[in-house]
């Protein structure tokens, strides 16, 4: 395997790793909320929800403009956009006050929503096109992984940040050093010079068409199944990943005050459950695995509002995260078996609009539920269905029907080596 191959899946995985800050947003959410003398903004829940919705929105959106953008002219420009438009999202978002919610709307929430989808449409398709079709799931599982692992880091880092310097200031060291580090890794995220993998029927005079592009992908019923099960999977982790700092605070009563160490919790999970979810997809299918992760999503989602001590809410963390991160790597590799790898950076951005409606869905709806009740239990419900009938979805799910063309000279399957 090209050693250049593994270059550019870590470099993929390092930038999701730094754009992985949007879900650091639950820890400064909850500071927003605190009062002006202990350094909050003293902003209402959904006051502190909104910047961090209109970041997914963003996001979900400009994947598929971003996802056409780097078919067209290559990852590296688009992923080097991203990082830009990330890091100045972050510096303009310090400029937030109590009075004036506005720069983190525009900073956090359009600048770097743009950023995470630049950035994130580019990373995976990237990674997949240097390895086999057998690996798709493990490739991207590792790519997507830094996304989900960053709040290991971020959210430690953010409560150091916000401990010492504040608000304004943490936003302002965050995105200069997002900036230099992303930009850097950037570079070496580029698509091989020519297709390395080739899969073709022989002695039959047609071949197997193996990519299909995004108006092709929309008109099969498919399409539409996984697109609700992502978008369903997606509001029940969002809205807890969104909200779990806060969460913590309001079912203990504030007796657990690291609420932030949850955050992080979740985030290891949710990056093993990326890896980890790819490869056992790998294994015994993609559909069997989306099964898996949404029973798994559904069943903790319906106990979740009982959950008080830190006990239940190790087990609560972990589960959310491993089923909510096996997701982010069961689909965009589902797109690629299905649609194929040369589209995929335009198919998989349709997709993840999926993951745009659940992800605005999923913490609006909890904070108003919460703003409203005092509890997330009603939302907590909510999701629990939604993760059933997405279980129920999956046996629907079929792959779409072969398409065979004449070919000019049929051969067989082939493996194409790149010596540079």
């Amino acid at each position: 395997m090209s050693k250049k191959g593994w270059i550019v899946t870590l470099s993929g995985m390092g930038l999701n790793l730094a754009l992985g800050v949007l879900y650091a947003w639950s820890v400064f959410g909850k500071q927003f909320t605190e009062s002006i003398q202990n350094g909050g903004f003293e902003w209402t829940k959904t006051q502190a929800s909104l910047p961090y919705t209109i970041a997914i929105a963003f996001f979900a959106l400009i994947m598929v403009p971003a996802g056409r953008l780097q078919d067209k002219i290559g990852p590296r420009l688009v992923a080097t956009l991203g990082a830009l438009f990330t890091g100045i999202g972050l510096i303009i978002t310090s400029f937030a006050t109590p009075e004036n919610i506005m720069p983190a709307i525009i900073g956090f929430g359009v600048f770097a929503g743009t950023g995470f989808g630049l950035g994130y449409a580019a990373a995976t398709p990237a990674a997949v096109k240097w390895f086999p079709p057998e690996k798709k799931g493990l490739i991207t599982g590792i790519v997507v992984s830094g996304f989900g692992l960053a709040p290991v880091y971020i959210a430690p880092l953010s409560k150091y940040l916000l401990s010492n310097f504040g608000i304004s200031k943490s936003f302002l060291i965050l995105g200069i050093s997002f900036t230099i580090i992303t930009t850097i890794l950037c570079q070496f995220i580029k698509n091989p010079d020519k297709p390395l993998f080739i899969v073709k029927n022989n002695g039959n005079g047609s071949t197997l068409k193996t990519d299909f592009n995004w108006k092709e992908m929309i008109k099969t019923p498919t399409f539409y199944f996984l697109w609700l099960e992502y978008a369903f999977a997606a509001t029940a982790g969002l809205m807890i990943i969104g909200h779990l700092a806060k969460i913590v605070a309001v079912q203990s009563n504030n007796t657990i005050k690291i609420g932030f160490m949850f955050v992080a919790l979740l985030a290891i999970f949710n990056a093993f459950g990326r890896i980890a979810a790819g490869i056992i997809s790998d294994k015994i299918g993609r559909i069997k695995t989306i099964f898996l992760v949404c029973m798994s999503q559904a069943i903790v989602m319906f106990f979740f509002s009982s959950f008080n001590s830190i006990t239940t809410f190790i087990i609560g963390s972990a589960i959310v995260g491993f089923s909510y991160g096996s997701c982010l790597s069961v689909f965009p590799s589902t797109t690629a078996d299905f649609w194929g790898t040369k589209n995929l950076g335009m198919n998989y951005g349709i997709m993840f609009t999926a993951w745009g409606v659940g992800g605005v869905f999923g913490p609006l709806l909890a904070g108003k539920i919460a703003d409203i009740s005092g509890s997330y239990n009603s939302a907590y419900l909510i999701s629990s269905a939604l993760m059933i009938l997405a279980s129920a979805m999956t046996f629907l799910t079929k792959a779409p029907k072969k398409v065979y063309i004449t070919a000019v000279e049929p051969i067989e399957v082939t493996r194409e080596t790149q010596t540079n």
